[in-house]
């Protein structure tokens, strides 16, 4: 995705953990981060305390999405993604992408991979790997600081 691209339609799910939203319930009140991890990813379990604190630091000014990428036929396995999602405290809402629909519509090649869409649904912001948390939340704030100007 290239960014001020809209964000796509959040469907393909093969599975939706912790709840379901569609791409119109994430647009027009407050920014969007959505996140792909795979339980195979060393880094996004290294990185998870981290995006859960800013979950809850920024509940009422940001949604988040989780997105679960398989990178291979171990990381399919449903129960296993429950699992390790209740382990690393996610309850966000979790859209299972076993076919890659949703990763081949973000042409996402990463986990972890972040995306800010700002209110409006437009791509503000993109990193992939484990480290640059502070970058990530330098942008939201950038985000969030438009929104309160306009406002």
């Amino acid at each position: 995705m290239k960014l001020r691209e809209p964000m796509p339609e959040l469907t393909g799910a093969t599975e939706w953990l912790n709840g379901e939203v569609t791409r119109d319930d994430l647009i027009g009140e407050k920014p969007t981060l959505i996140h792909f991890w795979s339980i195979s990813c060393h880094l996004c379990k290294e990185a998870m305390p981290q995006v859960n604190q800013f979950r809850d630091d920024f509940k009422e000014k940001l949604n988040v999405v989780a997105v679960h990428m398989p990178r291979s036929e171990n990381d399919l396995n449903l129960e296993e993604i429950k699992q390790v999602a209740a382990e690393h405290g996610i309850t966000q809402p979790i859209f299972v992408d076993s076919d890659h629909k949703l990763t081949e519509v973000f042409e996402n090649q990463y986990v972890p991979a972040y995306y800010v869409f700002d209110r409006e649904g437009k791509l503000r912001h993109f990193q992939a790997g484990g480290s640059g948390m502070k970058m990530l939340e330098k942008r939201v704030n950038r985000v969030l600081d438009e929104i309160e100007k306009t406002q």
